[in-house]
């Protein structure tokens, strides 16, 4: 099976075992998005969707985050872990989206890309979610799922995965395809079990590298 047939054939799986699979991040604005990403960096995004609570009670929008003190930022980021690196980031981000785009945020993957903190993975998530743009995101469970399934060939660069991708997989279902490869990474595919191999949807269709 080519590449290309094997992709399609993965992404029309993996959409009838996880049809709602979306965002894993609480948000219900895009910068609390752009926060959010930034906080995900080495930490599960279960215990950022806790941690942003606390924040966001005490600085409600853009504004207020903007003129907050990096330190008082930082002391209740800090159980997401570098947290002196992710409150300085999220600090300088939000004085740039009060600045230069009135509280809102850029709706191109070149200008998230000039935010603190903000990378490829996360431009393309918010390129995806918040735009509805096509998007790849190459988290940790993408680079493993897609080596494993034999998609891409040994590559561990985020980047290098992503730009492999975009020659197979269709531009309108990247976000989703990436979506779901978290939500299968978690529970069936694993990275610190065996896995599932036995209940898993792509188990005649995968190489199963490295397993």
């Amino acid at each position: 099976m080519r590449k290309k047939q094997r992709a399609l054939e993965v992404i029309e799986r993996l959409r009838k075992e996880y049809p709602d699979a979306d965002c894993t991040l609480d948000y219900d604005d895009a910068w609390k998005l752009l926060v959010g990403v930034r906080l995900a960096a080495q930490c599960t995004d279960e215990r950022v969707n806790i941690v942003v609570k606390d924040l966001y009670a005490k600085y409600p929008d853009v504004n207020a985050l903007a003129d907050a003190d990096v330190s008082d930022i930082e002391k209740i980021v800090r159980p997401c872990g570098l947290g002196k690196s992710k409150a300085r980031d999220i600090s300088a981000c939000m004085k740039i989206l009060r600045d230069e785009y009135n509280g809102g945020i850029p709706d191109t993957f070149e200008g998230l890309l000039k935010l603190p903190g903000v990378g490829r993975k996360s431009a393309n998530l918010i390129m995806g979610d918040v735009f509805g743009k096509p998007a790849i995101v190459t988290d940790t469970h993408c680079i493993r799922l897609v080596n494993r399934i034999g998609l891409v060939d040994g590559i561990k660069d985020p980047k290098k995965v992503e730009m492999e991708l975009w020659k197979i997989i269709p531009p309108e279902e990247g976000s989703d395809f990436c979506h779901r490869l978290v939500f299968h990474g978690r529970e069936v595919c694993t990275a610190r079990t065996t896995p599932h191999c036995d209940r898993c949807c792509l188990e005649d269709i995968c190489k199963k590298v490295g397993v």
